[in-house]
């Protein structure tokens, strides 16, 4: 399947900030964005402390990789005994520290956490409630995800290594790349992580503890 309209994902700046009753990252994390942003309904929206990130709905293509995640992590949970770890897909993260807030492709976080979060009705996480974040690329917005060349603002892997969250899944789906990296031992201060794993697509992930599971990648083929 061909992944439609590369160039989708746009940032949003409001034309007069100051007329706003809050914050882009507060209106985000009360659900009050939509008052003054009218966007696509579906549409991944992000914020980056000024900034407002609009993606489209993912295509199923790129859901494919998501549920066969979602289903290492219940193969693990099926398994093995007193299996911590749940997950969540399409949840929005309040990055600790930042006025950042993303959605991640999938969360995996402590299921008792997860729990504690549903019982409170709360619509968002915050990242230190997040074990490992996973981002899956698409050809509109793939080196936001990646690690840069030098530290960006808006980029997905200084931000989850500024908020501390332990791991970092990238499913690089790009022709020229075709494998998923493990980012690890986050380094809030330079806003990096100091330890990269990789597996080319086709490979068994083996995922270190305490994250302990496998992600069999047999059927992942990367976009057209």
């Amino acid at each position: 399947m061909r992944e439609e309209s590369p160039n989708v994902t746009v940032t949003l700046h409001y034309r007069d900030p100051e007329a706003l009753p809050d914050t882009l990252f507060n209106l985000w994390v009360n659900d009050r964005l939509d008052d003054f942003f009218p966007v696509p309904e579906g549409s991944k929206v992000e914020v980056v402390e000024g900034e407002i990130i609009v993606s489209p709905a993912p295509v199923p293509e790129h859901n494919s990789f998501v549920i066969s995640l979602i289903y290492a992590v219940r193969d693990a949970q099926r398994d093995k005994p007193g299996f911590p770890w749940g997950c969540d897909a399409g949840s929005r993260i309040v990055l600790m520290g930042t006025e950042k807030g993303f959605v991640p492709d999938l969360a995996v976080l402590d299921q008792q956490a997860a729990l504690a979060v549903h019982k409170t009705k709360a619509k968002k996480y915050v990242s230190d409630e997040v074990e490992m974040v996973v981002e899956i690329t698409s050809p509109g917005d793939a080196d936001t995800d990646r690690r840069p060349r030098a530290r960006r603002n808006d980029n997905k892997w200084n931000s989850y290594a500024a908020s501390g969250i332990p791991y970092y899944l990238l499913v690089d789906r790009d022709p020229k790349v075709a494998r998923v990296f493990l980012y690890s031992i986050p380094d809030e201060a330079t806003a990096a992580y100091l330890h990269e794993d990789s597996w080319a697509f086709g490979e068994t992930i083996r995922l270190p503890e305490p994250l302990d599971f496998e992600i069999d990648t047999e059927l992942w083929e990367p976009w057209e």
